[in-house]
């Protein structure tokens, strides 16, 4: 490589191969180590290189690469993909920029819940007037209460969603939220007089899985009562509106005052704990608040701030046990990397590569809402594309549902920076697992792309998943024959009949001998018979995995 080409990559790559590595799922939790992929150890990586990798199906996690075996794996994981300019967003995504908007016009006012291990709990300025008051039936008080109580269990069929708890592709209308009145209410049972609304949404959840779910467990896996029990989880999750307490009842979901338990504390004034500093004037001034959301760039480095909010979301959403988590153990996954960062040209010379004003390398974006720090997303910004590798946010504002307001926000990020580097158009979500109802979501991204795992072509999802749809592991580029013979003719295959050297061309890898850099080929003059069969298949491998351009450009670290 001349020197002039490895400066306009920021250096050279330099990679130990580890290998196979087998461990167990965390996605289908086998209990055995069925999870199989392919590792690589590396401190210096180029922005160019990585992106290279990405574009063959790896990832990093911290400064080791990995890439699933795919035809060997438990669950095959998929490169996925989308063109940020052609990106067209759902009416659920919409709906959570609009959500946030509401947050930060003082419409949604997120606020300590007292008795509850402080814990934020959203209440809008309706539910607290309403309920401070007693007053229930007031129109021009009850209608933004419904719209919140519907916005709560839409959130929730969300989180159902993404939890694989519902179908991805289902269409599901808009909760509706009634007002039961008084005189319905002396018709119920006894006790019902504290019943203030009440939804049916769990009916037509329930049809709309039996529209595009033929075969089910069973009934019961489907009732309305159970998929209402279901929302109930997710919405004590939460732990939205103290004020009411919410139940389910033969399918339907009802909200019940939480104050109001005798008339002897109704006349004594009892307030509830998130409104006991909430007076009249001061619930008016909150109305017409307005909160400042900040995203700050920063390049990837350790911030306590940032890893005590890490700590709070891995405890509450992951559930990880406290002794699991250290701080060594964060700067490994989440701060480490080992791409070399490239800046923009500052003489703005015309042979510098196109470069966004923040340059390239792995960055921590933070998200702030009056200085408060909410969520973190992990990227790293690439020649072609921002990819997202993680995303951590503060637990309390679960209903805000950060991670796809993130997502929206890093798609716009691309759209505005390709008038800087015009290659850069792509945004990759990670890996998509069709067998795994949790990451479906990925796909509600459009227009995205699968990448193909055994000749690497980019190929739309809606051509992709009919063949996912029959088997976890598919070579989805074999829709078209004409492809087919194309790249039979042009690429690598990642198949067992590569495995003998006549199938690889091992002899341009570039090999780090001693600090000197050498190919194979010359590599075979200094080293005797014995040594040679020990490296050629290690450098089989390892080239079935990188591919012929990448073999020849990084460095390969002999151990």
């Amino acid at each position: 490589m001349s020197s002039k080409a490895s400066s306009s990559r920021g250096g050279e790559s330099i990679v130990a191969d580890c290998g196979r590595n087998t461990s167990t799922c965390g996605y289908c939790k086998s209990p055995t180590s069925s999870s199989i992929s392919h590792g690589l150890w590396t401190e210096r990586l180029t922005v160019h290189d990585y992106q290279g990798l990405l574009d063959r199906g790896w990832r990093r996690s911290g400064c080791y690469l990995y890439k699933p075996e795919m035809a060997k794996t438990c669950c095959p994981s998929y490169t996925i993909r989308l063109r940020a300019s052609d990106f067209v967003p759902s009416k659920e995504q919409q709906r959570v920029r609009r959500r946030l908007e509401r947050f930060l016009d003082g419409e949604l006012d997120l606020k300590p819940r007292e008795r509850a291990e402080d814990q934020d709990v959203e209440v809008s300025e309706p539910v607290r007037k309403l309920l401070g008051s007693g007053k229930r039936e007031q129109n021009n008080e009850v209608e933004p209460v419904m719209k919140d109580l519907s916005e709560l269990i839409d959130n929730a069929v969300e989180r159902c969603i993404h939890s694989g708890e519902f179908p991805s592709n289902i269409q599901i209308p808009k909760s509706s939220v009634k007002k039961v009145l008084s005189a319905k209410r002396k018709k119920l049972a006894e006790g019902s007089e504290e019943l203030l609304y009440t939804s049916n949404i769990a009916f037509p959840i329930v049809a709309a899985i039996k529209q595009t779910q033929t075969s089910q467990k069973g009934e019961g896996s489907n009732s309305a009562e159970t998929v209402s029990e279901k929302l109930l989880s997710e919405m004590n999750k939460v732990g939205e509106f103290p004020g009411l307490v919410i139940k389910v009842c033969k399918g339907h979901i009802n909200f019940f005052s939480a104050t109001q338990v005798t008339s002897s504390e109704r006349d004594q004034g009892e307030s509830l704990p998130s409104a006991t500093t909430t007076t009249k004037s001061s619930s008016n001034s909150l109305q017409v608040r307005k909160k400042k959301l900040e995203i700050h760039l920063k390049r990837s480095s350790f911030d306590p701030e940032e890893y005590e909010l890490y700590k709070r979301y891995q405890l509450r959403v992951h559930n990880d046990e406290p002794e699991s988590i250290s701080k060594t153990s964060y700067k490994r996954f989440l701060v480490d990397t080992p791409l070399i960062e490239v800046l923009p040209s500052s003489d703005g010379d015309d042979d510098d590569e196109n470069v966004p004003p923040c340059g390239f390398g792995s960055y921590h974006q933070q998200y702030r809402v009056d200085g408060r720090l909410i969520a973190v997303g992990v990227i790293d910004i690439l020649p072609k594309c921002l990819s997202s590798k993680y995303l951590f946010w503060d637990p309390d504002l679960a209903s805000l549902s950060l991670g796809n307001y993130s997502a929206l926000q890093e798609i716009d990020w691309v759209k505005q920076n390709q008038a800087h580097c015009s290659a850069l158009e792509y945004y990759y979500l990670g890996y998509y697992i069709h067998s795994c109802n949790k990451m479906r979501y990925k796909a509600a991204y459009r227009p995205s792309e699968l990448l193909c795992p055994l000749r690497y072509q980019w190929v739309p999802f809606e051509v992709a998943k009919p063949l996912l749809d029959k088997k976890p592991y598919s070579v989805l580029s074999d829709f078209t024959k004409a492809s087919e013979t194309l790249e039979m003719n042009n690429s690598d295959e990642d198949t067992d009949s590569d495995s003998s050297r006549n199938g690889i061309d091992i002899a341009n890898i570039l090999i780090s001998l001693n600090g000197a850099r050498l190919r194979y080929k010359d590599l075979l003059r200094i080293i005797n018979m014995a040594v040679r069969k020990q490296l050629e298949p290690m450098f089989i491998s390892y080239r079935k995995v990188v591919g012929a351009e990448l073999s020849e450009r990084m460095v390969y670290e002999l151990q």
